[in-house]
């Protein structure tokens, strides 16, 4: 199987140098090198803190940090790791704060934290140290994953001719509002996308696109980082079944989805089975061979009849990569290798602990 999520050093620096560019919900970044103060302490962190502060054991956990905006944070602390890698949604702790000086002071209900750059640390109320995470960057296990053979390349960087209504960036990403030239009913499919950095911007304003399948469902792309994970963030089918798990990770990493498609079934008209779909978000099964209970809101209507599949454009700079697909509306088709992906969402390990080190620029 597959391990899920890699840790490396330094992966948020393998982004363009784009400057930012100031919109209705504040400035949109699709750089780190562009990104500010704030954007340095955003992330994920891992490591141990003491139990109501006793020195008889330690307990894992995992911390992600979330910017806001103008020197506003919040963060969210997973009792046993972070999202994937251990952490439970039922035993989360949340802190509001902001910066001050070099380092983010966050005030909890229990605890407090203050993070820096490369660490956090967990303190009781009267400023005693009783835990210390780390920095860690993690990265899909499906990330940058091949093509099969039998499989038709979408997109791989070079001009599309299997999608119409196409946008490259000056990087050579696909921009949102292209969709399949071919149509589709059953498939599985591999693709990449990156989130801008947006850190005034709330809710469905943040870094809003979609995997749109068939003209007809679609499976939401949001920054979600940090956030409860429902059924409007990222992975969700859209306003109809939240994902298991919030395996979203912040802004200006790539990020995958591997999505196993079954078209609905029509006969004389009517549906007389649901279509359903299987979704990996970043190597880690957040829908498991689930209904689809109808198109969404804004879809194609249902029918028999294949559809494109669309890279939705909702006003946001949401990019895309490394898309294939298998067309499996031919069983024989499913014969064909795909991935091979975890059928549960076991704990997620962590390939590197400590993390590298962050002096090296990485890829």
């Amino acid at each position: 199987m597959t391990a899920p999520f890699r840790v490396l050093a330094a992966v948020l620096f393998c982004v363009p140098a784009l400057a930012a560019d100031e919109g209705p919900h504040g400035p949109t970044y699709t750089s780190p090198l562009e990104a500010g103060e704030d954007f340095d302490f955003q992330g994920e962190f891992l490591g141990w803190q003491r139990p109501q502060g006793t020195h008889r054991s330690t307990q894992r956990i995992g911390l992600q940090v979330i910017s806001r905006g103008d020197g506003e944070f919040l963060a969210v602390k997973h009792l046993g790791g972070l999202p994937g890698d251990g952490g439970h949604r039922r035993d989360q702790y949340l802190y509001d704060g902001r910066r001050l000086g070099a380092g983010v002071f966050l005030l909890g209900d229990i605890t407090d934290l203050r993070v820096h750059f490369g660490h956090a640390d967990v303190l009781t109320k009267d400023g005693r140290t009783i835990g210390r995470l780390e920095r860690v960057y993690r990265e899909s296990p499906t990330l940058g994953v091949a093509p099969p053979e039998g499989a038709v390349v979408l997109f791989d960087g070079d001009q599309p001719d299997r999608l119409r209504d196409v946008r490259l960036t000056d990087e050579g990403w696909l921009a949102v509002g292209a969709e399949t030239s071919d149509r589709y009913r059953s498939f599985r499919m591999h693709g990449e996308f990156l989130l801008p950095y947006q850190p005034k911007a709330r809710g469905q304003a943040r870094a809003n696109s979609g995997f749109y399948l068939q003209n007809r469902y679609e499976v939401q792309v949001l920054d979600s980082f940090g956030l409860e994970g429902v059924e409007n963030e990222c992975a969700a089918l859209y306003r109809q079944r939240a994902p298991d798990e919030n395996l979203c990770l912040p802004p200006l990493v790539w990020q995958t989805y591997d999505i196993d498609f079954t078209a609905a079934e029509f006969a004389g008209g009517e549906r007389i089975a649901p279509a359903r779909i299987s979704l990996w978000h970043n190597g880690v099964p957040v829908h498991r061979d689930v209904e689809i209970t109808g198109k969404t809101g804004a879809g194609q209507p249902e029918g028999a009849d294949a559809m494109p599949i669309r890279f939705q454009d909702h006003g946001n700079p949401v990019v895309f990569r490394n898309l294939w697909i298998i067309d499996t509306t031919d069983p024989a088709a499913r014969e064909i290798d795909w991935l091979d992906l975890p059928l549960r969402a076991a704990p997620m390990p962590i390939a590197h602990w400590p993390p590298p080190c962050l002096c090296s620029p990485g890829r």
